[in-house]
């Protein structure tokens, strides 16, 4: 098994990091460059950035958010929100990113994830996959794009086993039932996924205390812990987390 590593998110609006329940009621949270500098120093393994209103404004990633948070980093950054082509996928990762996070333009075009994978490694493609609980689907989970404005009446993990075949090398899927709640990790739905892929797969939305990153692993089989909240608003620090899983005799990064 690969060691577990913490992966704060950067959910950005207008140039400052923010932070919703449920993707709204969004709060800020914040500076991204002194966030970012201040998650690497407290012992983060990578970073995620999303900006999440690209899709909605119909708009690009903003590359100069890129470049200044990456200028402060070393460990990996993973970017995500309004990638929707190749050309997109080379400025990003151009502007410092070391990989992208694509969830509503592979939804759209599959074949997206393929070419990316193929011309810059799957290493370097993440899929997000946002979904919700819905009975009519037959894993119980429907997919939402559109920065969770839009469900699609797609499974949510037949979509995941797509996304491994068409060569993405992470999968982030997050519950918009247990975002931002701080109730802990969704882990039916995250387990869901994980079982149905040999990927990488973050575990995200929800994280509220030192248990539920132990939960994420052990039942959710999640091998990088995604969280916002309880670090945005200091009520966990990074490296208690990761000195909480070694007492529970994992192996962290």
């Amino acid at each position: 098994m690969e060691p577990i590593k913490i992966m704060p998110c950067l959910d950005m609006k207008n140039g400052r990091v923010v932070k919703g329940v449920h993707f709204v009621d969004i709060k800020e949270a914040g500076d991204p460059v002194e966030n970012a500098a201040f998650y690497q120093a407290e012992g983060a393994d990578e970073l995620a950035m999303l900006d999440i209103a690209a899709t909605l404004e119909n708009r690009k990633t903003r590359l100069e958010w890129v470049r200044k948070v990456a200028a402060v980093l070393s460990i990996p950054l993973t970017v995500g929100g309004g990638i929707s082509s190749i050309e997109d996928i080379e400025m990003v990762l151009g502007a410092g990113a070391g990989k992208v996070s694509m969830n509503s333009a592979a939804v759209k075009n599959p074949d997206l994830v393929r070419e990316a994978a193929d011309k810059f490694g799957s290493d370097k493609i993440t899929v997000a996959i946002d979904a919700k609980r819905n009975t009519a689907m037959a894993s119980g989970f429907e997919l939402v794009v559109s920065g969770g404005t839009l469900p699609i009446a797609k499974d949510a993990v037949a979509w995941a086993k797509t996304c491994q075949e068409l060569g993405a090398g992470v999968i982030l899927p997050t519950s918009m039932d247990g975002d931002g709640t701080k109730a802990g990790y969704d882990i039916p739905f995250t387990r869901a996924i994980s079982s149905a892929v040999t990927l990488q797969v973050v575990a995200s939305g929800g994280a509220g205390k030192l248990e539920d990153f132990y939960e994420a692993v052990i039942e959710g089989g999640a091998n990088i812990l995604l969280a916002a909240s309880v670090f945005h608003f200091r009520m966990l620090k990074i490296r208690d987390v990761k000195d909480y899983l070694r007492g529970k005799g994992l192996t962290v990064a």
